[in-house]
């Protein structure tokens, strides 16, 4: 039961991240600029998780087949996903300028918007439940990469909620919302996947891998690129290579 309620608590840390950056981004007008360039960053540091703690360990416990279909079918499922909601209105939810839409511009637009944060979020929590598996201790990369780069994903679509007209009790009940969802399917990652083989849990953490580089590919990088332009590259690199420093350290 405490492995339980850390799961549930290392997911919580990781969305409330989420709050805590649209907290900054409807209440400080941050330059876009800076912004993106934290976007950027924060791109690097999931890369390099994905990389080097889910997909190269779900390649440890099931092999390179089980890893490879998992991550194929978490990018494909994102992707459709991710898809369906671009237009019903949700295609820029993490932009931070005036590409969003309002509610009058695009009818349930906004539900759009919270059902693509779930989108973005459920699978890196998921994946911090299933690291306590086996009686291990938790990932500190992996809570350390979802943290960092949900500060910038929650400050950035905050800021373009409140550019598109979106009031402070939808924002901040959407953020809160998704950060507690976000314990919620991390408890559940690892209550229902304790009795998994290696197989199983090989396809589940690289589907969730292949989920979040779809992600960064189609949403992150995307709104990090809009303002930081050449710089982008570089700052995603810096973000890549802590995290991986990180890695070493905790390794």
């Amino acid at each position: 039961m405490s492995e339980l309620l850390a799961a549930g608590g290392w997911g919580l840390l990781g969305g409330s991240a989420l709050l805590i950056g649209a907290m900054v981004g409807f209440l400080v007008r941050i330059p876009s600029r800076a912004v993106a360039s934290v976007m950027a960053f924060g791109s690097g540091v999931l890369i390099s998780a994905v990389s080097f703690e889910l997909i190269a360990e779900a390649h440890e416990k099931g092999g390179f087949l089980p890893t490879a279909l998992g991550a194929l079918g978490g990018s494909l499922i994102y992707t459709l996903a991710n898809i369906v909601l671009a237009r019903r209105g949700a295609r820029h939810r993490k932009r931070s300028g005036d590409l969003q839409p309002s509610e009058t511009e695009q009818a349930g637009s906004g539900t759009a918007i919270a059902l693509g944060a779930l989108l973005d979020g459920v699978p890196e929590s998921m994946v911090i439940g299933t690291s306590l598996l086996g009686g291990g201790s938790v990932s500190v990369v992996t809570v350390a990469a979802v943290f960092i780069s949900n500060v910038p994903e929650g400050l950035s679509s905050a800021s373009g909620m409140k550019r598109a007209g979106r009031s402070p009790r939808y924002v901040f009940t959407l953020w809160s919302g998704i950060a507690v969802i976000s314990g919620v399917a991390s408890l559940l990652g690892y209550g229902l996947l304790g009795g998994a083989s290696g197989s199983v849990l090989a396809v589940i953490t690289a589907l969730a891998g292949g989920a979040i580089l779809a992600m960064i590919a189609d949403t992150m990088i995307p709104e990090a690129f809009d303002d930081a332009h050449l710089w982008t590259g570089l700052i995603t690199v810096a973000g890549f290579l802590a995290a991986f420093g990180l890695s070493r350290l905790g390794g």
